[in-house]
């Protein structure tokens, strides 16, 4: 470094404020370097030499002695101004929430937060604050089932009815049947689960037949009737019927509630009705198997037998599924609804 006058001609003011933020611990490491590199340069330091001390570029050692001699101290000030700062304003906030409720373009099906900050021109977060804020969430969908029978609030009340007041001295029965149960095996052995990875099956299987289960559900106690059946017909369910009336005293007056299949509604299961008179069917209204609670326990047995089971054959189906019913029915509980809303309630 060569001995020679002042480059910058610094006076005494200057010259303490850059040895000021040369020194500070607090100001940005860009500030700190800018006034290192006055410093240097002022001192007599070459380019190289400032190149190999602060880590800058020719170019930009060019450009702050260039802004400093323009504009002395205050040339050292940074001169990106960055983006500017998106205000999430109501009116912002509205527009988001109108363009959310319009279909999106080139044939996609819902927005994302990125396609839509695009269109108004935002930051993706904002529109992600905006929708957290009013609740909408445009990737998820739910599907519902309308029914369109007439008396529906008429049928919907004598089931609920049923649940919370029974008949005295009768018993009430939620009765549907599970169709196509198949039996599988699997062609390569399960791999069982270990810490950090699940249990794993083999992706080839082997299809050994299929079942239907009839189940009925009984509302008081929550135990469970069960029989398997190869086909899905009425003789099948009539003489399910047969075996929900032959497990109760004789005489036992019966309550049961079914949906509207029409295996359910033949001239066979009226026969039946005829011959055993304590016996009464309530059938939920059209598209409102979820007024039937055996669907409930139907998910169960899915979740806790049937989607990861292996099944040698439908005989080894029925055997575990019959394992099952019995070993539910030793701890069984009833179903107690709740509501969210009471006043959706149908009184």
């Amino acid at each position: 470094m060569d001995k020679h006058a002042s480059l910058f001609d610094l006076t005494d003011a200057e010259r303490a404020e850059l040895e000021s933020r040369a020194r500070s611990m607090k100001l940005r490491a860009d500030a700190v370097r800018r006034a290192k590199l006055i410093l240097l340069l002022d001192a007599g330091a070459t380019y190289q030499e400032a190149r190999a001390a602060l880590g800058y570029s020719t170019a930009t050692i060019s450009t702050w002695k260039k802004r400093f001699l323009e504009h002395r101290i205050d040339g050292l000030k940074s001169q990106y101004k960055g983006s500017k700062p998106t205000v999430l304003t109501p009116q912002v906030e509205a527009r988001i929430l109108d363009w959310t409720r319009k279909p999106p373009p080139a044939g996609i099906t819902q927005w994302s937060t990125r396609t839509l900050a695009k269109v108004l021109g935002v930051h993706y977060l904002s529109v992600a604050r905006t929708w957290k804020r009013a609740g909408l969430q445009p990737h998820r969908m739910e599907r519902y089932i309308r029914s369109n029978d007439p008396a529906f609030e008429e049928k919907a009340a004598a089931i609920i009815g049923l649940y919370l007041d029974p008949p005295e001295h009768a018993v009430v029965f939620c009765v549907d049947e599970k169709t196509a149960i198949q039996a599988l095996d699997r062609r390569d052995p399960v791999l069982p689960m270990s810490p950090g990875r699940a249990e794993r099956h083999g992706f080839e299987y082997i299809r050994n037949g299929t079942l239907s289960l009839y189940a009925a559900l009984e509302t008081k106690s929550g135990t469970v009737i069960g029989k398997t059946a190869e086909r899905h017909t009425s003789e099948e369910f009539v003489a399910f019927l047969e075996q929900i009336v032959a497990s109760q005293p004789e005489g036992q007056e019966i309550h049961l509630i079914a949906d509207n299949l029409s295996a359910h509604k033949t001239a066979k299961v009226k026969a039946f009705l005829e011959a055993n008179p304590s016996v009464q069917i309530h059938y939920t209204p059209t598209y409102s198997s979820w007024l039937n609670q055996v669907e409930l326990w139907f998910s169960k047995i899915e979740r806790d037998l049937i989607a990861r089971g292996i099944f040698t054959s439908t005989k080894n189906l029925t055997q575990k599924i019959m394992r099952y019913i019995r070993h539910y029915n030793k701890s069984a509980k009833p179903f107690r609804w709740s509501y969210s809303d009471p006043t959706k309630r149908i009184r």
